[in-house]
């Protein structure tokens, strides 16, 4: 039998070197021909203002490999993806995009390159954790701060089928000033990690834009892994305590709500399509930057500082006509500049001319 003291001995050396164990390590590092696929939906709607009726979709097919890793513990891989975007105006795009990059394992940063992510400062990468951090604790995805919330949540990857997850949570704001204009933008970025490895497992965005102006839209932008080169944790459903108790009068209120909704977003629609339409392609999660996993090309067209502004209700006042080297000039009735009395749009604001 061991003597009192040297049991005494080995526990205490347990106790000092179990710290250390986990300062060293503690979390999942990527090994080589690590893999997931994933598929992820972006939807712009909700607009109001000068966004009122303009919606736009974007359906992305995408993947990160783990292709090796360095002597000095960054890990290389590459990424795959293709983008299908349209609006409601019918225009349509196909983007494909792929590439090699670095980041570390133990810093969680982008070393060299990046999953074709722009307009970020050194930004962490946003498809990998710590995935020893326990609740409370913090972490970053892109320049994005995020909070540990649950290390056990039932995540439904389809009908029925949940697997465990470390679920987190970031909320923020910041300043919009691009070719949608200057807006506020309010977020909640929900993330979801595997326990096993902390890959992503699936997230949703949803940001809020607004202006002084009375425009503004919502956008989300959803994502789910589809394959996995490793196994993810199944798990039960989480307990509800109680049945949804839905009725059928509710379920008839409720299509009641649908339809008027329906109705006014229509009215509304046919209301406005003869107004200009904003550019298209908001940039993605783009607090401070965008996740632009396509490349999108330049938009129609990007107004400069200083365009006058356009007032979308006519002034009331009758229209003048000026006669410049006999040729007539009637003023815009929504932009004041003057244009030719053949024109049928206006080449500054595009408000017709009848």
């Amino acid at each position: 039998m061991m003597p009192r003291w040297a049991l005494l001995a080995v526990l205490s050396l347990l106790i000092l070197l179990v710290p250390g164990a986990a300062a060293l390590g503690g979390h999942y590092i990527p090994q080589a021909g690590d893999q997931f696929t994933y598929y992820e939906t972006i939807v712009l709607n909700g607009g109001y203002g000068d966004y009122q009726g303009y919606t736009e979709n974007s359906f992305i097919n995408g993947s990160i490999s783990v292709t090796g890793v360095l002597p000095n513990g960054t890990e290389s891989a590459s990424y795959d993806n293709t983008d299908h975007w349209e609006n409601n105006t019918g225009s349509q795009e196909h983007v494909t995009s792929s590439g090699a990059f670095t980041f570390s394992a133990t810093t969680f940063l982008y070393v060299q390159g990046t999953d074709n992510q722009t307009g970020y400062t050194n930004p962490y990468v946003w498809f990998y954790m710590n995935n020893s951090l326990g609740v409370g604790a913090q972490f970053y995805l892109l320049n994005s701060a995020f909070n540990v919330v649950s290390t056990a949540y039932a995540y439904e990857r389809s009908p029925g089928s949940y697997v465990k997850t470390i679920y987190a949570e970031g909320n923020g704001s910041y300043q919009r000033d691009d070719v949608y204009g200057i807006f506020t933008a309010t977020y909640n970025w929900r993330a979801y990690f595997d326990v096993g490895t902390g890959y992503i497992v699936g997230y949703l965005y949803t940001e809020h834009d607004s202006n002084s102006s009375g425009d503004g839209f919502t956008w989300t932008d959803q994502l789910g892994v589809t394959q996995t080169s490793y196994a993810l944790t199944p798990t039960s459903a989480p307990s509800t305590g109680s049945s949804s108790g839905v009725s059928t009068t509710d379920l008839v209120i409720l299509g009641v709500v649908v339809l008027v909704v329906v109705v006014i977003i229509v009215v509304a629609w046919l209301a406005t399509r003869r107004r200009p339409r904003p550019p298209p392609r908001l940039p993605q999660h783009a607090a401070p930057g965008n996740i632009g996993y396509g490349a999108p090309p330049p938009p129609p067209f990007a107004p400069g500082p200083g365009a006058p502004p356009v007032h979308l209700t006519p002034s009331g006042q009758p229209v003048p006509q000026v006669v410049l080297r006999e040729t007539v000039k009637v003023q815009c009735r929504y932009c004041g500049n003057l244009i030719d009395v053949t024109d049928k749009v206006c080449p500054n604001c595009g408000a017709p001319l009848t």
